[in-house]
């Protein structure tokens, strides 16, 4: 029987399989949604990743990644609006559920971390028309802060939602439990992104205690330290009940596992942790 309401996210056992390999592997478990990165896609030829999604029947729950959008000069905002643009058209080639963004960090020699947020909107708003005429709506994903010099500089879901108030239709927000657990705000800010429509996406994992890789030691959910039936139940009373998407990033444990264990362990602990 087909596990409803659970989606892998590609990064989760990207060290063991290709796009067509980790989608076989998925559907050998009945896991018929996934969330490719781009460069899986890229990989294996956009018409050829299409094709796969679509003989399958499968759910693209998002496409990983859009953002980047700071940068130091007129000349790589724009390159960083274009990459954007393309992004988008991949999404809407694999019909995509959303295009999430990791927005960017400070630029290169820079400080001045308002500025920043600043070129964020105003590279999501150069990029939102393209997404809106193409159906792809485009997901912010606020990071954790320890990212918010290299990675994004959008850090809480209040300050994403901030962005989709300024912009209007057709941008809302990927709501990873990695990054947002912690918040103090976060009850309140998923009840205000259900009120207005802007939950876009739901990311599970788990935070391990100690974390001993800022970006790479990501935890099974059930193995760390984050409450997540009641944040799934905050984003259900918020009135979102699509999948839940595992994303795991983890170079010392689950990316030198075998891949059968590792979705194997994910289709369990969907079961009985999330």
């Amino acid at each position: 029987m087909e596990i409803d309401g659970l989606s892998i996210n590609l990064a989760t056992v990207r060290q063991q399989y290709n796009m067509k390999q980790a989608v076989d592997a998925c559907l050998t478990h009945k896991i018929s949604a996934i969330a490719p990165w781009r460069d899986q896609v890229h990989a294996i030829g956009l018409a050829e990743a299409a094709r796969i999604v679509t003989d399958n029947g499968l759910r693209v729950t998002g496409l990983c990644r859009g953002g980047m959008f700071p940068a130091a000069d007129a000349v790589g905002r724009a390159t960083a609006i274009d990459d954007n643009k393309k992004a988008i058209d991949e999404a809407a080639t694999l019909n995509a559920d959303c295009l999430v963004l990791v927005v960017g960090g400070l630029p290169t020699g820079s400080k001045d971390i308002p500025h920043a947020r600043e070129m964020v909107a105003d590279g999501i708003a150069a990029i939102l028309p393209h997404a809106r005429a193409s159906g792809v709506p485009i997901a912010i994903e606020p990071l954790h802060p320890m990212y918010a010099a290299d990675r994004a500089c959008v850090n809480t879901l209040e300050q994403a939602l901030d962005i989709c108030d300024l912009l209007g239709d057709g941008i809302g927000v990927a709501v990873d439990v990695y990054h947002v657990w912690w918040d103090p705000k976060l009850e309140q800010q998923i009840a205000r992104a259900g009120a207005s429509g802007r939950i876009l996406a739901h990311h599970i994992c788990d935070w391990l205690v100690p974390t001993t890789d800022m970006l790479l030691d990501r935890g099974m959910m059930g193995d760390g330290v984050i409450d997540l039936k009641r944040i799934r139940g905050m984003i259900e009373t918020a009135g979102y009940h699509g999948p839940q998407e595992v994303e795991i990033f983890s170079a010392a444990n689950w990316w030198k596992r075998p891949g059968e264990e590792v979705l194997s362990t994910c289709a369990q602990r969907f079961r009985t942790v999330c």
